[in-house]
């Protein structure tokens, strides 16, 4: 994950991302350096546009939780039901 910050360093200090660059980070952070881990991301950004990349992270954290909020309608209307079934019983019970 921390090459992943060196990356985002790098690109805001508008330098060129590649594996050296990365490697001068890291050491300049007293972090460990994992070559592999270095490779794998300078490969994976490769031809990425990370400011538009970023405003799409951005924009779909901003959104609300579709799952979260058809949990909540869906918990809502359960206990709806729960109400109303409750009060029929209720009802039953009076005239039973």
């Amino acid at each position: 994950m921390i090459e992943v910050y060196a990356a985002l360093m790098l690109h805001e200090a508008k330098k060129e991302i590649n594996e050296e660059n990365i490697k001068r980070v890291l050491e300049a952070a007293g972090a460990s350096i994992e070559d592999a881990k270095i490779k794998a991301l300078v490969a994976a950004l490769e031809g990425i546009n990370i400011d538009e990349a970023l405003k799409q992270a951005i924009s779909i954290q901003a959104q609300p939780s579709v799952v979260g909020e058809k949990k909540e309608e869906k918990k809502e209307e359960e206990e709806e039901k729960k109400r109303a079934e409750e009060a029929v019983a209720g009802l039953s019970a009076l005239f039973g």
